[in-house]
């Protein structure tokens, strides 16, 4: 999974001009209500990690469901406690005895590794003890920051910046580190391999999945997300089936529980038959999309 996704699971922003706006730029992300039929209610709304600037994604409809909601419901609670987030990396990222990065990419993906070496700053072998999925992950991150993306953009932490009751989580920091971290090292060292092959692409196809983010437009987010698992489905079970499973069957109990949380997660968990809305419309919930 490449970092232009990471954002969606884990908009031609450009087309925006943010970076020209003094005043940032209004967005209408995808937002669902969902209902049962003893009145139980929750919202889904679609976010994204990380932006290259702050944008306005507020709306009536967004606000009046906050208001409704009684919790607010992330994959990540503690979103801005990034010493917490670093302290879980480093308990998980390095193992004694690995081989050589260079050993575990193909051989084709050489120069590739140089370059991104060469780009992000980071030394010759510095990267070697680090476990494979914790290597994309780094490298990943430094494309990001030099494609400008911010986390501290994302709209997770301006949600929870601007709520005042309860934040509730589905996984919390170190359970999303475990699931790269249980992948087979096959499947490990093709979140590599994906890192590093599509890295000369990466900023443009960010800007591409921002801009859909921003207009809440499902179909690309569902084809590109379809295309970037086309090939693992290994990666696809672990990062998306088995959480958003999990995460329907957590909104099924909170919602028979009387609660009504406002649930905020990257768009990729929201798009396709395989989406929360879809997962909750076979549970026998109605779910409208608002926005």
């Amino acid at each position: 999974m490449s970092s232009k996704l990471r954002g969606l699971v884990l908009t031609g922003l450009a087309a925006l001009a943010l970076a020209a706006c003094s005043k940032p730029a209004e967005v209408r992300p995808a937002l669902w209500l969902v209902e049962g039929p003893n009145g139980q209610k929750a919202w889904l709304f679609g976010t994204i990690h990380a932006l290259p600037q702050p944008v306005n994604w507020h709306s009536a409809k967004v606000d009046a469901a906050l208001a409704a909601s009684d919790r607010l419901l992330l994959e990540v609670a503690n979103i801005e406690d990034d010493a917490g987030t670093a302290k879980a990396f480093a308990a998980l990222a390095t193992s004694p005895g690995l081989p050589p990065l260079a050993e575990r990419i193909p051989n084709d993906l050489h120069d590739e590794l140089d370059t991104a070496f060469k780009q992000d700053g980071f030394k010759p072998g510095e990267l070697d003890r680090y476990e494979s999925w914790a290597a994309a992950l780094m490298l990943q991150n430094a494309a990001m920051a030099a494609g400008q993306s911010d986390s501290g953009n994302g709209i997770d932490r301006a949600l929870v910046r601007g709520y005042s009751k309860p934040v509730e989580e589905f996984e919390g920091a170190a359970a999303q580190l475990a699931i790269f971290d249980q992948l087979p090292e096959p499947a490990q060292r093709a979140l590599l391999a994906a890192a590093l092959r599509e890295a000369p692409d990466e900023q443009s196809e960010m800007r591409k999945l921002e801009q859909a983010w921003a207009q809440g437009d499902l179909a690309v987010v569902d084809t590109e997300t379809n295309a970037e698992f086309l090939n693992n489905p290994e990666l696809r079970n672990a990062l998306l089936l088995r959480r958003n499973h999990a995460w329907s069957a957590r909104l099924g109990t909170d919602l028979a529980r009387g609660k009504h949380p406002f649930v905020a997660v990257g768009l990729a968990h929201l798009v396709g038959q395989d989406g929360l809305p879809a997962l909750l419309t076979a549970r026998g919930y109605k779910v409208t999309r608002l926005q």
